[in-house]
């Protein structure tokens, strides 16, 4: 309605207070010297927008799609690497950047309170496992498969032939290393006279 050159406006009660609470609130930041467009512009980065991409591979199946693994605080100092944010490499010619339901929650799986982070060992007779470290780990798993190979190799079979193969233990591949790693992995095993050679990927 025009009275007079005046225009009447229609406000409702909470219309009033919400309008009431907006100027209040923003004469009080502009009375501070408080400026808010640089809050709002770092509400609309993205959390990814500092962080370093690393390249992985998917942890779950044979197919071996390629992931990109954000994390920020990566070689800073007083800071701790943190993973933010994991997703499909949209370069891989594999999947193309596209994730199934598994590999999409792999943020589960690498940020989880329960996810052991640390070998276990657990003396036989024993009810509790212990943390140890990595090189006790290696240790005793390079001793255990001396003492296996020691205790299994067949210099002859059955009928005299030399055959020099080892039965004391077998390997099975993982699905995510590489065909080159495989190949190498496969050249130590059969070096070591191991037969029982098996990959993930037919399992």
């Amino acid at each position: 309605m025009n009275r007079g050159g005046w225009v009447a406006v229609e406000l409702t009660r909470r219309d009033f207070f919400k309008l009431s609470a907006a100027g209040g609130a923003g004469a009080a930041w502009a009375a501070f010297g408080f400026d808010m467009e640089p809050a709002y512009a770092q509400v609309r980065e993205l959390k990814i927008s500092r962080a370093t991409e690393v390249r992985s591979v998917c942890p779950y199946c044979a197919v071996g799609c390629s992931m990109i693994a954000y994390v920020t605080g990566h070689e800073s100092f007083n800071t701790t690497p943190h993973l933010v944010h994991i997703e499909g490499d949209p370069d891989s010619p594999i999947n193309g950047g596209s994730l199934c339901p598994k590999g999409a929650s792999t943020m589960q799986l690498a940020v989880n309170s329960n996810r052991v982070k640390s070998p276990m060992y657990r003396e036989p007779g024993a009810s509790e496992w212990q943390e140890i470290s990595w090189e006790d780990a290696l240790d005793r798993l390079a001793r255990l498969m001396k003492d296996a190979r020691d205790e299994r190799f067949v210099d002859k079979d059955d009928e005299g032939n030399t055959v020099n193969r080892n039965e004391g233990f077998a390997w099975v591949g993982g699905a995510t290393i590489s065909n080159e790693e495989g190949y190498l992995t496969t050249k130590m095993f059969r070096a070591l006279g191991c037969v029982g050679l098996e990959q993930q990927a037919r399992v």
